[in-house]
């Protein structure tokens, strides 16, 4: 099981983020430690519509759900799960991504947001001529680079043709095949000061120089066009061969077109997604698939097909992806996504782009006004003048004696910090490229740094205290990763090796497991009677399925399609009308279609063999170790309920 989303289902289940001002009452303890009733009702409120279970509404009930959660988690600590390394890196990890909801400026993510979705409407052509540049250069060599690009910038300007330009001066190695081209592209697609150039370029313009961390770009924009939104369609597939092999692909190239004339001879899509397609997730949906919209899929040739068609129930001609063969039919075109269905993804977008400095810069700016710095300008002046021109040689050192800079230098919070350990900080930044000149620059510059650091630091630390809520998903967080560890170590990991266990468990409750009817089957489909009944001729007389298609498909018409294969009783696949025995059946009709069944043998219902259905006795076999083991807990530890506190919470909750 992935710990992510056990840790999320326990979430789930057991969440607190709204906070009582009630007093707490303790609703039961456990070894004495006590957990209250403003938790329990919490829990059960936020969690009352998620739970499929109606039993688990019935508050007595949950309440031996809650305890029994409490018990395990108890256990957990009992057996030091929590000092495990592990654990407590992943516990880091975690509070890490939580973190990053609360480390930022809430206004300028707005603004992204809505500048974003608004470019988001349209996407653009644009071709570029880059010239490199390392994002550390030193100055004389980005005016020279810059000096270039205007002058490219100029060329293009007068009419010089642009895609020559970009193959004979632009360093992006694509251009010598592709002329700059970069084809459409919508927001989030390239680096954000390109894509800010590109946006605010007309078309038929191009842009002045703009800088980004691959050097300078000129961009000229040939076209903009709407958005093409999102695009559902249904489609049939055949995967390519996993071991390469030939004669299969050319077996599957030769199925995919059989299948296309029936479709085009007026046999059912959907019918034939069902039979045929081998893309299993979307197959018994008559090969619909979820809605998605360009650059979401992993083929670009799949996309153009869909977005290149027009009308719905259009199909399209049998093409080839890097998957297999498909067929597609268009179910439906959406409209753009509104901001509110965007808005997610894209602050997910801006979090990993260059956007994010706009939120770092705003931030540092109300830590300064939230957190007041007293600084002792006298050991400022102190250090200023320890540091001097060897700093950009690389050969600065420390003082020799440190003592005069050992006393407080700032103080923020309920933080203070030495003037050695800002020295200690400069010197870890010498080798940084490209320092500031003059030296009393440099140490303003580097200090400005730290403070930002420093007072990031003292805030990311106290997210707890300062949100409340924070604290609170942590805690539980806390407790899924304890439960998770202490769930596998009792309950997975003995489910798994406790093979005289599981055969035990196996034994006294196989009739759970069992097999209905099965069929080992021929199955041959005609929408033609007369077709139908020349296979059942020709199937009678022994002839093998090949031959048959070899026979009665003629003339680039595909007049019947064959399967075969193990069908358990109820099978979509198997026709509905027919007696299944061993031998040939009578030709049958079942909406527009007429079957002819070989059964080669009838397998009769029976007792599932354990390795035929292990996943599902495993799941079992965890159900019922569980259920035993919160028994043993409750022997192991002490719970005391607090009957009277309990009684009055169901009185609250009935009103």
């Amino acid at each position: 099981m992935n710990k992510k989303h056990f840790c999320l289902g326990i979430s789930l289940l057991f969440s607190a983020l709204a906070f009582a001002q009630a007093p707490k009452k303790v609703l039961f303890t456990v070894d004495e430690n006590p957990y209250y009733t403003d938790e329990f009702v919490r829990v059960y409120n936020k969690n009352l519509d998620l739970v499929k279970d109606e039993s688990q509404k019935d508050l007595d009930h949950y309440l031996e759900l809650f305890v029994g959660y409490k018990l395990k988690i108890n256990k957990a600590n009992k057996l030091g799960l929590q000092n495990n390394s592990k654990y407590q890196n992943e516990l880091k990890s975690y509070r890490t991504q939580l973190a990053k909801n609360y480390l930022t400026d809430s206004e300028v993510t707005k603004e992204l947001l809505e500048e974003g979705y608004a470019r988001s409407l349209k996407e653009i052509r644009a071709s570029h001529i880059l010239l490199t540049l390392d994002e550390n250069a030193q100055p004389q060599d980005t005016l020279a680079v810059y000096n270039q690009i205007v002058e490219l910038q100029k060329r293009a300007e007068q009419g010089e043709d642009f895609g020559t330009l970009a193959q004979n001066y632009s360093q992006d190695p694509s251009a010598k095949e592709n002329k700059g081209d970069l084809g459409y592209f919508s927001a989030f697609r390239m680096v954000y000061p390109f894509e800010s150039a590109a946006y605010q370029t007309k078309v038929g313009a191009v842009s002045k120089p703009v800088r980004t961390r691959f050097g300078y770009h000129i961009i000229k924009v040939s076209d903009i066009r709407d958005n093409r939104g999102d695009v559902t369609v249904a489609h049939i597939m055949l995967m390519n061969p996993a071991d390469g092999n030939v004669e299969e692909a050319e077996k599957n190239k030769t199925t995919i077109q059989e299948i296309y004339s029936k479709i085009q001879q007026g046999e059912e899509f959907e019918v034939l997604a069902k039979q045929f397609s081998q893309d299993k997730s979307s197959s018994g949906k008559g090969g619909v698939l979820n809605r998605f919209s360009s650059g979401q899929l992993s083929s670009e040739e799949f996309e153009t097909v869909a977005f290149s068609m027009q009308k719905p129930n259009e199909i399209s001609q049998p093409f080839q992806t890097q998957f297999g063969w498909h067929i597609m039919k268009l179910i439906e075109k959406h409209p753009v996504k509104t901001f509110e269905e965007a808005k997610s993804e894209m602050e997910n977008k801006i979090s990993r782009d260059e956007r994010s400095r706009k939120i770092t810069e705003s931030l540092n700016e109300k830590l300064r006004a939230k957190y007041p710095v007293k600084r002792d300008e006298k050991l400022y002046s102190k250090i200023k003048k320890a540091v001097n021109d060897k700093y950009y040689t690389l050969t600065w050192e420390l003082p020799a004696d440190t003592k005069p800079f050992e006393s407080e230098f700032i103080s923020y919070g309920n933080t203070k910090n030495t003037g050695l350990q800002f020295l200690n900080y400069l010197l870890s930044q010498q080798k940084n490229p490209n320092q500031p000149k003059p030296i009393a620059n440099l140490v303003d510059f580097h200090y400005s740094n730290y403070l930002d650091i420093l007072l990031n630091q003292y805030y990311n630390d106290n997210l707890e205290n300062e949100f409340p809520e924070f604290g609170a998903v942590m805690e539980e967080y806390r407790d899924g990763l304890l439960l998770f560890d202490l769930m596998e170590k009792e309950i997975w990991e003995k489910s798994k090796t406790d093979t005289l266990g599981l055969e035990a468990f196996y034994k006294a409750s196989s009739g759970k497991y069992m097999w209905k009817k099965r069929y080992d089957v021929i199955i041959i489909s005609s929408t033609k009677e007369a077709i139908a009944k020349k296979a059942h001729k020709l199937m009678k007389q022994g002839k093998k399925v090949d031959e048959i298609k070899t026979a009665l498909n003629t003339n680039g018409v595909i007049n019947v399609m064959a399967s075969s294969g193990v069908f358990e009783e109820g099978n979509e696949a198997l026709p509905k009308t027919i007696a299944y025995k061993k031998g040939l059946s009578d030709v049958v009709k079942e909406g527009n279609y007429y079957y002819v069944v070989q059964t080669n043998e009838v397998k009769e219902a029976g007792p599932k063999l354990l390795d035929e259905c292990k996943g599902r006795v495993v799941n079992d076999y965890q159900h019922y170790l569980e259920e035993n083991w919160v028994a043993n807990l409750k022997q192991e530890f002490k719970v005391v309920v607090n009957k009277e506190n309990f009684e009055e919470v169901k009185r609250q909750m009935k009103k």
